[in-house]
Parts: C-alpha cells; sequence; structure tokens
C-alpha cells in the first residue's frame, strides 16, 4: 500500500471522530495556555527580574498543567466519541474517504505537524521552566511565606545568601530532587491543611550527607592552618565599656598533613566519629565511639544522669560537618551578640547612655507580633532617653533613632512569633559561647572505660591571645588597634 493510501486510511477515524466538543475544548485549551506562556516568556526577557512566587506558581506550574490538559483531552474526546457511536450503532464500518489530493487536506495536515513540532517545543520549554522554577530561591523562601518566613530571612541575612536552596537542601542528581519533590507534596498539604509543625522542626532528620551538598564547595582536604578571630563585646554599664577577646583558632586539616586541628580530630581521613543522641535536637550526648583505621575504637559514655523526663526522637548518627556547623546559613543570634555586633560597627551609637542594657530589655520582652515588636521597641527606647537623659535625647536624636532603626531590624531577623521562634528556638552548635554546642561532648563527663575523658581544655580548639581586655596589647603589636 502506497504512503499516502496509508495516511488516508489513518486519517479517516481521526477526522470523522475528532469532530467532537470534547477534543475542541482539550484543543481551545492548550492553545489559549500555550500562547499564554509563550507571551509571559517574552515578557519575562524583556523585563529581566525573577517572576512573583504566585505569578511563577501559575505561569510555571499550573499554566503547562492546563497545556498538558488540553493535550490529553483531545484523544480522550476521539475515544469517547467512537465508544458513543459503538452504543448507538451509528459508528461506520468504513469511514469517509480523505483524499491527499485535495488542498485543504494538506493544508491541514502540514498545520497538524507544525502544531505537533510546536507543542513539543513548548512543552519541553515549560518542563524546563517548571523544574527552574521549582529550584529557585524565591519558590524556596517566599511561596509560602508565613511558613518559610523565619528561614528566608536568615538565609538572606547569611554567608550563603547567593548559593540556591536546593544547592544545600537537595544537591546534584536526579534521585535526591525526586525525593524532594515527594516530600514537597506533603509539606503542601500541611500548609494548606494547617497541620505544619511551629517552629520548623529542626534538625532535619533525612537531610542529605554534608560529602554530597556542602563538600561539593567546601573541599574538606583544603581545611589547613589556623584562623586569627577578634571577638568585642559591650557592658551593661552607663558607658557601654568594650572588651575584646582575640583567639587563634585550631582549624587544621584532615589529610594528616601538620596539626590535624578541629577538623582533623572529628572529621578527618582516618576517624570515624558516631555518637547517639537522646533527643531529637541532638543537644543530650550520652555516648560516642570514635572508629579509627587501625582497628582501634574508642566509647565514651556519659557520667551524667538523662534529663528527667527523659527526652524523645534521638538517634545514633555518623559526625558529619552538620554536627557542628548546624546553622551554617539560617542561623538566629541572641540579642546580646546582635547588639554587641551592631555597637561594634557602629551601627548603634556606643556613645547613647545604657545602650546595650536598654535595647537587650527591649527585644527581650515579649510581643504578640512582630509589628507590635517594633512599635514597643521604638517606644521603650523613646520613653528611656526622653525621661532618664531628656539632654541626650534632645542633641542625639538622630543617633537615638537610628539605633531603634538597628533594634527592630534585628527584633525582625531573629523574631516570628507567628512561628513561635524567639530568641534560642535554634541552637547554634559552633562554638560554645551562645549555646552548649562543642560541650555536649567536650565536658569531662564522657569517659572512656580506663577513665580517660573527652577534653575540655581550651587549648585542645584555641589559642586565647586576649580575653575581655579592654585595649589587647596583641592587637596594638600587630597595627589591629
Amino acid at each position: 500500500m502506497a504512503v499516502g493510501a496509508r495516511l488516508s486510511k489513518w486519517l479517516r477515524p481521526l477526522v470523522h471522530l475528532g469532530q467532537n466538543g470534547l477534543t475542541r475544548t482539550g484543543a481551545a485549551i492548550t492553545t489559549s495556555s500555550a500562547l499564554t506562556m509563550i507571551a509571559f516568556w517574552i515578557a519575562e526577557i524583556i523585563r529581566d527580574r525573577p517572576a512573583h512566587p504566585y505569578e511563577g506558581i501559575l505561569l510555571f506550574l499550573i499554566l503547562p498543567g492546563f497545556f498538558v490538559l488540553g493535550l490529553v483531552l483531545m484523544p480522550i474526546g476521539v475515544w469517547w466519541r467512537r465508544r458513543e457511536l459503538r452504543r448507538s450503532g451509528a459508528l461506520p464500518s468504513e469511514f469517509p474517504a480523505v483524499s491527499l489530493r485535495l488542498s485543504d487536506v494538506r493544508r491541514g495536515l502540514a498545520v497538524i505537524a507544525v502544531l505537533t513540532v510546536a507543542n513539543l517545543a513548548i512543552l519541553s520549554t515549560a518542563s524546563y521552566k517548571g523544574v527552574e522554577y521549582m529550584e529557585s530561591n524565591q519558590f524556596c523562601g517566599l511561596t509560602c511565606h508565613t511558613v518559610m518566613a523565619p528561614q528566608y530571612t536568615a538565609f538572606l541575612d547569611s554567608p550563603h545568601q547567593r548559593v540556591g536552596c536546593v544547592g544545600c537542601h537537595i544537591g546534584p542528581g536526579a534521585g535526591w530532587f525526586v525525593r524532594s519533590k515527594l516530600s514537597g507534596v506533603r509539606q503542601v498539604f500541611a500548609v494548606n491543611l494547617d497541620t505544619y509543625s511551629r517552629p520548623i522542626p529542626s534538625p532535619v532528620r533525612h537531610l542529605r550527607p554534608a560529602r554530597e551538598t556542602c563538600e561539593q564547595c567546601h573541599w574538606p582536604d583544603r581545611f589547613v592552618g589556623d584562623r586569627f578571630r577578634v571577638f568585642k563585646t559591650y557592658a551593661d554599664d552607663e558607658q557601654n565599656t568594650a572588651t575584646t577577646s582575640v583567639l587563634v583558632l585550631k582549624v587544621g586539616g584532615r589529610d594528616g598533613k601538620g596539626s590535624p586541628g578541629i577538623h582533623g580530630r572529628h572529621v578527618g581521613a582516618h576517624v570515624r566519629i558516631t555518637y547517639t543522641a537522646a533527643d531529637s535536637k541532638r543537644q543530650v550526648i550520652p555516648r560516642v565511639t570514635v572508629a579509627r583505621d587501625d582497628g582501634k575504637t574508642e566509647e565514651f559514655v556519659s557520667t551524667d544522669p538523662l534529663p528527667s523526663p527523659a527526652p524523645e526522637g534521638g538517634e545514633t548518627r555518623l559526625m558529619d560537618c552538620m554536627d557542628c556547623h548546624n546553622r551554617p546559613t539560617h542561623a538566629f543570634q541572641l540579642p546580646e551578640r546582635a547588639v554587641d555586633g551592631a555597637l561594634a560597627q557602629n551601627r548603634i551609637s556606643p556613645q547613647l547612655p545604657y545602650i546595650k542594657k536598654t535595647a537587650v530589655a527591649a527585644l527581650r520582652a515579649e510581643y504578640p507580633d512582630r509589628d507590635a515588636g517594633a512599635r514597643g521597641i521604638a517606644e521603650a527606647l523613646a520613653k528611656f532617653y526622653s525621661s532618664s537623659y531628656p539632654a541626650v535625647y534632645k542633641d542625639q536624636r538622630p543617633a537615638v533613632d537610628a539605633a531603634v532603626t538597628e533594634v527592630q531590624a534585628i527584633y525582625q531577623r531573629n523574631v516570628f512569633p507567628n512561628m513561635k521562634v524567639t530568641w534560642g528556638t535554634y541552637p547554634n552548635h559552633l562554638g560554645h559561647q551562645d549555646f552548649v554546642g562543642c560541650f555536649r561532648c567536650h565536658d569531662e563527663s564522657h569517659k572512656r572505660a580506663d577513665g580517660t575523658t573527652i577534653t575540655q581544655d581550651c587549648t585542645a580548639c584555641h589559642t586565647i591571645l586576649a580575653q575581655d581586655e579592654k585595649d589587647p596589647k596583641v592587637l596594638a603589636n600587630l597595627g589591629l588597634e
């Protein structure tokens, strides 16, 4: 049979059965969705800015869904029409002939071929744009605004603000991408049914291992040398007296070259540390096991009793980067530390009497919502200076107003009453200044059978060059005053 005859025979039922409402509806839906998407893609290129989160949901997720729905409805309409004709006995044994010699038929086939190619191109582009949008920071942080507001706000104020959310939360490869989207379906239902946790639980129990995400950028074999750190704190007195501490952190490396330091001791190439946490936040660690390449294993068991009532949700875990750097991006400060930082950078004037004490007191007060917090902070500082230091309030009003703005910003970055996120909700395990951190294990209470403990010696991790000194000599010697 000639190609033309075969094509004509194939077209007969489609032409005859395609004349139904469902197929026409599908064609209309697909055409209108396609035209809308193309118009938006052109507009997106022209305006050169990311789509609004809810606009993106409509144009990158919902419209492509309608486009596919229309494509599916067209063959369903043909099938349904055939079924109805067969039931009524009106299905012809042979459909009317379709002659390819007719120019109208040939033009129709050409249009169908062009539309098929165009549909494939549109569907491919829509799929790509949809995946691209679902991996954008705007989608992750702003779509579920109330739920993700604390994490997204902290992300924007972090060293990783220019790193895509998916780089850390998903990483490369299709497997984790699919897992994340399946988990996302559950989260969508939780948001719509208002059953999500407040606050969002941390740590994430099924987070991808750090070696497959963090280590794509932070190469462990290059963690070498020491780090020089200067910390400035301010007292609660009238002068906001500043003192400085200077440390050298023994960061070290894990490849065995030179001093192993902190990284080499904990995630070195020849050591594996497993710990058992008694609680879901990994704050209480009763057992630590160290396994080495030479086959030696050391087990340290805490002599401290577990809290009463006993915590729930513990686990046994192989230690990695996230056990110390547990808030590498979504970090929340305590008010004292945040105000110290603002004073050190002159975002708050240290010349304002009692500003450290007054600001911290205003931040730690309880407010029903964030707007009330902003108002309460402004009222607290204005009332204090207008009543206790009227001359300062009059002569240094711009400094007072700047302090109000900065203290409000500190509050807005760290407290979200509607998500039950307040000071200390998310402990930071890095160090031990604000939270127990390192001392979860380095407490001299974790002992081996022979009595050896996990050390709490300060010099094991850092060398203190100055501690709470007004004018550290070491900084003068280094020309860093």
